[in-house]
């Protein structure tokens, strides 16, 4: 399965931008028509340059908008990037120190948060909950200490510093701050400092989307007029839009209520233009500094912690990503470090709970050998890890324990190897499944059971990369004519959910 795709290595430069045969419209539009995304933007970075960004469908499909360079989206999580460099930058104006208690910045929080250090806070190391989970509103405007109220009911998960859970609680906090701290609003703050900054025309918070001229093509019957009169409305920037299966459009959730994780709207050419900027050191002025908000750090125990700031890191060519949802909205956006090559692929589109990783992993392939995985990606869904496998190994036991699905047997093939004389690198498969499902599919084809139960191989690479992998379902099933078979779908779903999870901090 080790693949090797050109004799002759693609390097930066090349005008072939394919990835196993397959070029990366190819790609994209196979991965919108599998996920039913209605529109999508595409930027690609090879610093300095941009030199790819491409819209594909429709941004909004009640008003039929095509998705382009311009269409602005939610950047959701990444917003939490914008939030760590606003941080760091007052930390670079000696304004405040990394160190710093949240107690002495917003004292009327609950003492038991006294002691939690401003570092924690961008590590999602302070243990404080997470007001997502009650349900509220995000839709309407919040006042901090109407939040603070909400939240500050809850005890702490665990003492700050020993372990780890993703909260936007975290960053409300650090919003709060860089507020006290600069005598300025958070908005306007990020919008001096980063936004007019770097001359990003296309971002901005969600109360800022009136202020970027676009028609209402509601008016003329959805088709755009003013650009034959008007050279201003030409290559619009104009707002997403995402609906749900009702047709209802989707309300744009308050700045107030996602502040820190999911209140920037962005075009991907200007996250990616903002993305190398934080990469260099433009935004953030010195290595050291980047360092410590962009590369994994140690729990006391020792435990390496692959993810900081909403960012998770990995072990290929210094590959770190960081991606999630907002209501009716996925964003996703990955770099390669290595000093070779910079590379970054941003995807933005107008559906929730899409994971783009694979894609993005795929797409990065596209423009040089390098970034690929050396696997076939074709055939396999891929997925790097960010523990060791024996780690990884048991997170997927618990969720599959969780999930009540029966785990048939665990093949260490490594360990085997060991007791037979022989050296191999970690390498476990997990064998399991639920006979309901499998037994459906049987019943079709009994020579599918060849394939079954289902299994996820974990293994660690000769670079030190870990990964977890599993066959494509709809291609493995239309080796026996099972394709198009209804469970297949369910089966792709469900074990791309099992890879995410067991293999990533922050799933």
């Amino acid at each position: 399965m080790n693949t090797k795709e050109h004799e002759v290595m693609k390097m930066r430069g090349s005008a072939d931008v394919s990835y196993l045969g397959q070029s990366v419209d190819s790609m994209v539009w196979e991965f919108m028509k599998e996920k039913e995304i209605p529109g999508l933007t595409l930027a690609i970075v090879q610093a300095p340059y941009i030199p790819r960004v491409v819209g594909y469908g429709l941004s909004d499909t009640g008003e039929r908008r095509l998705a382009s360079a311009n269409t602005m989206w939610p950047a959701g999580p990444i917003s939490q990037a914008f939030a760590a460099v606003a941080v760091m930058q007052l930390f670079e104006d000696e304004k405040l120190g990394l160190e710093d208690k949240l107690g002495d910045h917003i004292p009327e929080v609950p003492k038991e948060w006294h002691n939690i250090e401003i570092l924690q806070l961008l590590r999602h190391a302070s243990g404080l909950p997470d007001y997502r989970k009650d349900g509220i509103d995000i839709y309407r405007e919040w006042e901090f200490q109407e939040m603070l109220a909400l939240i500050n009911r809850e005890a702490l998960h665990f003492t700050p510093g020993t372990d780890v859970e993703w909260s936007a609680v975290n960053f409300l906090m650090l919003t709060e701050i860089v507020e006290r701290v600069s005598g300025e609003t958070y908005h306007d703050f990020v919008t001096e400092r980063q936004i007019r900054f770097l001359g990003l025309k296309r971002t901005g918070f969600a109360e800022d989307l009136e202020n970027f001229r676009h028609e209402d093509v509601s008016l003329t019957e959805n088709i755009h007029q003013l650009f034959k009169k008007d050279g201003k409305y030409i290559d619009p920037t104009e707002p997403a839009a995402s609906y749900d299966i009702a047709g209802r459009k989707t309300e744009r959730a308050a700045s107030s209520a996602l502040r820190g994780v999911g209140d920037i709207w962005a075009s991907a050419q200007d996250i990616s233009f903002w993305d190398i900027g934080l990469a260099g050191g433009v935004l953030i002025h010195k290595p050291e500094h980047r360092k410590l908000v962009y590369a994994p750090w140690n729990l006391p125990d020792g435990r390496e912690v692959p993810g900081m700031a909403g960012w998770q890191f990995y072990k290929h060519r210094g590959l770190m990503d960081i991606k999630g949802s907002v209501p009716g909205y996925s964003s996703f956006l990955s770099r390669f470090t290595h000093p070779d090559e910079l590379v970054c692929v941003t995807l933005l589109a107008n559906k929730e709970g899409i994971d783009f990783t694979n894609l993005g992993r795929k797409i990065a392939g596209a423009f040089g050998d390098l970034l690929s995985t050396n696997y076939d990606d074709n055939k396999l869904y891929l997925l790097e890890g960010q523990f060791p496998v024996e780690d990884m190994v048991r997170r997927l036991q618990i969720i599959l324990e969780e999930k009540k699905i029966p785990v048939f047997a665990i093949f260490d093939h490594a360990k085997n190897a060991e007791e037979a004389g022989l050296s191999l690198r970690p390498t476990t498969v997990v064998v399991f499944g639920a006979p309901k499902v499998g037994t459906g599919l049987m019943q079709e084809d009994q020579s599918i059971s060849l394939e079954l139960p289902l299994r996820i191989a974990l293994w660690e690479d000769a670079v030190g990369s870990t990964w977890l992998a599993f066959p494509r379902m709809e291609r493995l099933a239309g080796e026996y004519g099972l394709g198009s078979h209804p469970v297949i779908g369910k089966m792709q779903t469900l074990l791309e959910e099992l890879v995410r999870k067991a293999g990533s901090i922050y799933a």
